[in-house]
């Protein structure tokens, strides 16, 4: 894939439309589109591209000057940190005003800084950060920054959302706790544990186990020593490749516990378990295609006449509400000036097929509902949509407000005094 390729304007098809509209407003993913995480990069390249789709079919962007239409530009990261502190440089140089990403915290922290120290060394180019999936909590605590705004719960929320269905299940008694050896996979295994023994402290952990991120191509091993651990239910992180390999390990294994997962109802993970997952794996997500409204099937359905591939199945609610946000702060800012717009988006409020979000201002962490889903047969009650085609889906157990996910932060925002 080239450095940066042209992802969508879809001027093709709307060329009338777009005639006399202002110069695009580049947006620039810088994500895993190649390598062992190419799955995941590609599935948020879907998401935003059908949201800035949606933004120029009604008419782009309003700013002072007239309407602009939202570019966006793809920049592969190939899974690698380096490689995204490169394509950083590019989209910059290509004209970038807003950065994309969110598939590893370790890639999100090193941009994080990065543009931090790009925005004090060049104020004349200044980027906006935003963040739909890199969930380390240091984020928007001790590394928050004014320039960036995180979209998706971080983990420590969501080991909070999860907890909620560990301390219903009276007849747990042995965990094991799997996750990747980086920031993120550590700060689950951490807030896991510190919960558990608040939560449930009858509940004994017998395996707290790290792997290398990306690079373990047989899980067969760790499944091995989970099945002999006598856990009846593994806590994981994982997200990926690392996922889907771990699911199909402890499946073959034939692994009988549960699994409380923040990633597996999707890219694999249904078709892998399929039988044998049914009411034991659960995933916590800020929606889920069963949420029972008419809006939710609705907003489900149109995503899936967009891309009707079974492997194009992965939409995430959070991430058309996140450009929904910048939408929203960019017509309140009347200009794509990095600061207007950086300090509008830390008021923005956003509602999409029923779902509201909110950025709250003091560490740029976004506020919305969360919800526990459980693995089911797709007709089953409360299941009328599969995943990927597997005939496997995720019945809504448990919703949570905005208010029940919030959690208090460290953050100390230092704003630019222009």
């Amino acid at each position: 894939m080239s450095r940066t390729a042209l992802a969508c304007l879809s001027l093709a098809t709307a060329a009338p439309a777009f005639a006399q509209q202002g110069a695009p407003i580049r947006l620039a993913l810088i994500e895993s589109l190649s390598g062992p995480f190419a799955n995941a990069g590609n599935a948020v390249r879907r998401n935003l591209l059908w949201a800035v789709e949606r933004v120029n079919a009604r008419g782009g962007v309003r700013l002072g000057d007239g309407s602009h239409p939202l570019q966006l530009d793809l920049h592969d990261s190939q899974g690698q940190t380096d490689e995204a502190l490169a394509q950083l440089r590019a989209a910059v140089d290509d004209g970038a005003g807003i950065v994309l990403q969110g598939n590893s915290s370790a890639v999100a922290a090193a941009l994080i800084a990065a543009i931090d120290r790009h925005n004090e060394r060049e104020p004349a180019r200044r980027v906006v950060f935003l963040n739909y999936s890199a969930v380390d909590p240091a984020l928007t605590n001790e590394r928050c920054s004014f320039w960036h705004f995180r979209f998706d719960a971080h983990a420590d929320m969501r080991v909070t959302a999860l907890m909620q269905a560990i301390r219903e299940d009276a007849t747990l008694r042995r965990v094991y706790l799997i996750g990747q050896d980086y920031s993120f996979g550590q700060a689950v295994q951490r807030e896991t544990r510190r919960q558990l023994g608040e939560a449930r402290p009858d509940v004994e952990v017998v395996g707290d186990e790290l792997h290398p991120l990306g690079r373990v191509k047989d899980f067969a091993p760790y499944a091995a020593k989970i099945v002999a651990s006598g856990a009846q239910a593994v806590v994981t992180g994982n997200w990926g490749n690392d996922l889907t390999l771990l699911v199909k390990a402890l499946h073959d294994a034939g692994f009988a516990g549960r699994l409380y997962t923040f990633y597996g109802n999707a890219l694999g993970a249904p078709a892998a378990m399929r039988e044998a997952g049914v009411v034991r794996v659960l995933a916590v997500a800020d929606w889920l295609p069963n949420v029972p409204t008419a809006a939710s099937a609705a907003f489900y359905r149109s995503f899936r006449a967009r891309f009707p591939r079974p492997a194009d199945d992965y939409v995430h609610l959070r991430m058309q509400l996140t450009i929904e946000a910048l939408v929203q702060a960019l017509e309140h800012a009347g200009r794509a000036d990095a600061v207007a717009v950086a300090t509008a988006l830390e008021a923005a409020d956003v509602t999409l097929a029923g779902q509201r979000g909110r950025m709250r201002a003091s560490d740029h962490q976004f506020q919305q509902p969360l919800v526990i889903g459980v693995m089911d047969r797709q007709g089953s009650p409360g299941v009328p949509f599969d995943a990927e085609g597997s005939g496997y889906g995720f019945r809504v157990m448990r919703m949570l407000t905005a208010a029940d996910a919030e959690m208090p932060t460290t953050c100390r925002m230092q704003r630019p005094a222009s």
